[in-house]
């Protein structure tokens, strides 16, 4: 990886991903929004069939954007590159062909959860603080807070984070549908590999279309997901082995009717 600060590993099929700034509270900078959309890339050219992302230490999965970093933007630069770049990862991310699993081992807040938004199970350590606090700060919750986040979420209960500053525990986040599964302190971890375990034991290509039309029906990425399919339908077909000969050969293609 281009930052070390983003940790990815393969072993056994399952892709580890991890932000190592534990001393900013696992912030993002913008060489660390540019190395998740890296790990993606690796990730997807990898054997890895699960993922498992998380953050270093235990007091946050992660605390969002580097307050350090974008506040001393201008406001085109903040616009365009801040905000375009990291929907670009968080995106990659959200679009992984194979399941992402987040372990919420300390505080999600802004960023931290719409990071967390990505995945398609969050588990969550007890001691976890879930919320939206931007507008607090003069800002928006500006890497698909407002858009992805109600779409997993709810609107209203994105609302009631991004407007009226509601955080909520892991227990309550649990109950209202912002994690999939809460566990003790610490076992986050271990959770997570059971979970990836029960993702090997299923069908590779099944599952990955699986998601793809999941996505699709959320309105993640209903354009990619049309054409992937089209285009996996059509290099199966004997037309494209005809098409490749002929064009080998410098002859007419010969196409079944």
């Amino acid at each position: 990886m281009s930052d070390a600060r983003i940790e990815l590993r393969v072993e056994e099929r399952i892709a580890y991903l991890t932000i190592c700034r534990a001393e900013k509270l696992n912030a993002i900078d913008e060489d660390m929004v540019d190395a998740l959309l890296q790990a993606c890339r690796a990730i997807e050219r990898s054997d890895a069939r699960v993922a498992i992302l998380t953050g270093e230490g235990a007091k946050s999965f992660c605390a969002g954007g580097d307050i350090e970093a974008w506040s001393r933007l201008d406001a085109g630069t903040f616009s365009r590159r801040w905000l375009r770049d990291g929907h670009d990862a968080f995106d990659a991310l959200a679009r992984l062909t194979v399941p992402l699993i987040a372990v919420l081992n300390g505080h999600a807040l802004g960023g931290g959860l719409e990071l967390a938004a990505c995945a398609d199970l969050r588990i969550a350590e007890a001691h976890v603080k879930i919320g939206l606090p931007e507008t607090g700060l003069g800002i928006i919750p500006g890497w698909s807070g407002t858009q992805r986040a109600s779409r997993r979420f709810g609107a209203g209960l994105v609302r009631r984070m991004a407007l009226f500053g509601e955080v909520f525990f892991a227990e309550e986040a649990l109950a209202l549908g912002l994690v999939d599964l809460v566990v003790t302190t610490g076992e986050g971890a271990a959770a997570a590999q059971i979970a990836a375990a029960r993702v090997l034991q299923r069908s590779a290509r099944a599952t990955e279309l699986t998601k793809m039309l999941i996505n699709a029906a959320e309105g993640e990425e209903s354009e990619r997901v049309v054409e992937a399919l089209a285009g996996a339908v059509a290099a199966s077909s004997d037309d494209l082995t005809e098409g490749l000969a002929a064009y080998r050969q410098k002859r007419p293609a010969r196409f079944d009717q």
